[in-house]
């Protein structure tokens, strides 16, 4: 009888190489905002495209992690986050808070608006009330969901929506929107192979 090896493998965490999806810890928010800004131009690096590199995560990612942060997840590579879905179960509440609390929080922070992408932004940023479209009602829930380059294409994008969807469902949230540019050909895709249909909306935000 030849001689054969008997081989053990002990599961104690992530295991590195092998990236999986957790819960947001937060530890994982500089991470995130940084994220937020290398895929915010269309899934490239937005870096240097607004006047101020803090603009995106400041509307786009931060806010979610501190309204409802059991509602965002991760894609932990092992030894570093490399993409994140984020969102709210209830966008019209979270635009009242984002009104009445997130604005007010940061109206001392000096950005830098002098180019005219920023001052868009920026006027996203100021009115919040975009978000509470009367075709969106009955789609209560939004998303964000932004990955590295090096891990797009590799099924975390599908496992994030995944647990992020069932943890809307299991809280009995109806149904769910997102806003995305009309260019992003691939995220489009995406979207459409998960599900999701186009809805028609009266001057569509983008993310």
């Amino acid at each position: 009888m030849p001689a054969r090896l008997v081989l053990q493998f002990r599961l104690t965490g992530t295991v590195a190489g092998m990236p999986t999806v957790r819960p947001y810890r937060p530890q994982d928010r500089a991470a995130i905002l940084d994220i937020c800004l290398k895929t915010g131009d269309d899934g490239r690096d937005a870096t240097g495209l607004y006047s101020d590199d803090r603009l995106l995560p400041m509307i786009y990612a931060e806010p979610y992690l501190q309204y409802q942060p059991e509602l965002a997840f991760v894609v932990d590579s092992g030894d570093q986050t490399v993409g994140y879905i984020l969102g709210t179960s209830n966008t019209v509440a979270f635009a009242q808070w984002y009104r009445q609390v997130w604005i007010p929080r940061n109206a001392e922070i000096s950005l830098d608006l002098t180019t005219e992408a920023a001052q868009k932004l920026w006027h996203i940023h100021s009115n919040p009330e975009h978000l509470r479209r009367p075709e969106l009602l009955d789609y209560p829930a939004h998303l964000h969901i932004d990955l590295l380059p090096e891990i797009q294409g590799s099924g975390m994008g599908r496992a994030l929506m995944k647990v992020f969807l069932r943890t809307l469902a299991a809280a009995t949230v109806p149904a769910v929107h997102l806003a995305m540019s009309a260019t992003n050909e691939g995220a489009g895709h995406f979207y459409r192979r998960l599900g999701f249909t186009e809805l028609a909306v009266e001057e569509p935000t983008t993310t």
